[in-house]
């Protein structure tokens, strides 16, 4: 039996509708097909980082600073990865031209 994954936007809609409190919790859990348990561990999740939601300005900043750390990085591999690229081949063709004149 698979387990069912769920998209952050959906369990945060079930979350969001636990705090209201107009259902019950084993009520939106049958109203969505959902464990209780599941619910549970959401909203505790979502309740630990809410804070997360108030500072989302410097969440960004970080992430696009990783963003163009990483860009960098590539830049960097993609680079080396060429070079090399063109070392194996200039490499390949001294090694057929080696074997041509042993020949």
């Amino acid at each position: 039996m698979s387990r069912r994954r769920f998209s952050p936007e959906f369990k945060t809609k079930v979350v969001l509708e636990v705090l209201k409190g107009e259902l019950t919790l084993n009520e939106i859990a049958s109203k969505y097909q959902v464990l209780p348990k599941s619910i549970i561990e959401w909203k505790k999740r979502f309740l630990e980082n809410a804070e997360l939601a108030m500072e989302s300005n410097i969440l960004i900043k970080e992430y696009k600073k990783k963003i163009e750390e990483l860009k960098k990085k590539n830049e960097r591999y993609a680079k080396k990865i060429g070079e090399l690229t063109i070392n194996k081949e200039w490499l390949e063709k001294k090694l057929r031209g080696l074997d041509l004149r042993a020949k």
